[in-house]
């Protein structure tokens, strides 16, 4: 924790002795300052909880206190089914936290409708620059949550994670971004990177092939599924390809690190607003961004 606030405090004071222009000014703009997010961020409040844990992040920039329990309730946050056999974990894993729909209907229930939230698709790529864009909004008082994939954009030598992210952020500067959850900064591009996603999620090589068993049919994974995606990306067949990489023995040949399955998320950022504002009125009627 140190370490990161250090990092976002030393970007932080280069962003304020940095900036030189009018320019410059327009692609600053912070919710809370670095000392206030230490202290008033909230840490993760449940397995897959990300969303629900931004959720309350937002409702206290916009003024509104509530329980982490209650808008973990509000949200309906999904849980991984860790115990399932393999096609029924596979299910779970694609919808496990929640959709940036979820958030939005969250923070309506939970505020008991004084909060609204409008979602902006940032895939396939748009005619925006995110910083200046997040910050004429945040100006405006409305607060954004990331909705990234984090398998994106991973730094050369790290290990992909395993799920996507939903995070508030707090403040941008030139060509840096500032979130919670963990507290962190990001460059532009990156985090552009991760809002600019297919919705797909991979699955560790050993995630699947500890769950297989002889008593479960493959075809359970794909066929009996209602999102046809799991046929277009051919799950049950990437499955038994990992399988037959298994009866090669083989180490010559590459084995497939990863299974690729759809994602309930959309990658994008949803900016949030009390209802009964000029702010909240401006995103209801706002268009959604051209795509490139």
């Amino acid at each position: 924790m140190e370490a990161i606030r250090s990092k976002v405090e030393s970007e932080s004071e280069s962003m304020r002795s940095t900036l030189t222009s009018e320019d410059d000014e327009i692609h600053t703009a912070m919710l809370w300052s670095i000392q206030e997010a230490v202290h008033r961020q909230t840490q993760q409040i449940g397995v897959s909880a990300c969303g629900a844990t931004a959720v309350v992040d937002v409702l206290q920039v916009l003024g509104i206190t509530v329980t982490p329990d209650a808008v973990n309730r509000c949200v309906q946050t999904c849980l991984r089914r860790n115990d399932a056999p393999l096609p029924d974990y596979l299910h779970s894993r694609s919808t496990a936290g929640a959709t940036h729909q979820q958030l939005i209907d969250g923070a309506d229930k939970a505020s008991g409708g004084r909060v609204i939230g409008r979602f902006f698709h940032l895939y396939p790529r748009r005619k925006v620059k995110l910083v200046p864009w997040l910050a004429r909004w945040i100006r405006r008082g409305a607060v954004p949550v990331a909705t990234m994939n984090m398998q994106r954009a991973v730094p050369e030598g790290e290990e992909i994670p395993d799920a996507w992210h939903h995070q508030m952020i707090f403040g941008v500067g030139p060509s840096v971004v500032f979130m919670t959850n963990p507290l962190d900064v990001v460059s532009e591009e990156e985090v552009h990177e991760r809002l600019c996603s297919e919705s797909v999620l991979l699955i560790q090589r050993d995630d699947v092939l500890k769950r297989l068993s002889h008593d479960v049919s493959l075809s359970q994974i794909s066929d009996q599924h209602p999102d046809p995606r799991w046929k277009t990306l051919d799950v049950t067949g990437q499955v038994r390809q990992m399988i037959r990489e298994e009866d090669q023995d083989d180490e010559a040949h590459l084995k497939t690190t990863h299974l690729m399955i759809p994602a309930a998320y959309t990658s994008g950022v949803t900016l949030f607003a009390l209802k009964d504002t000029d702010v909240g009125q401006e995103l209801l009627n706002s268009p959604d961004l051209l795509l490139l």
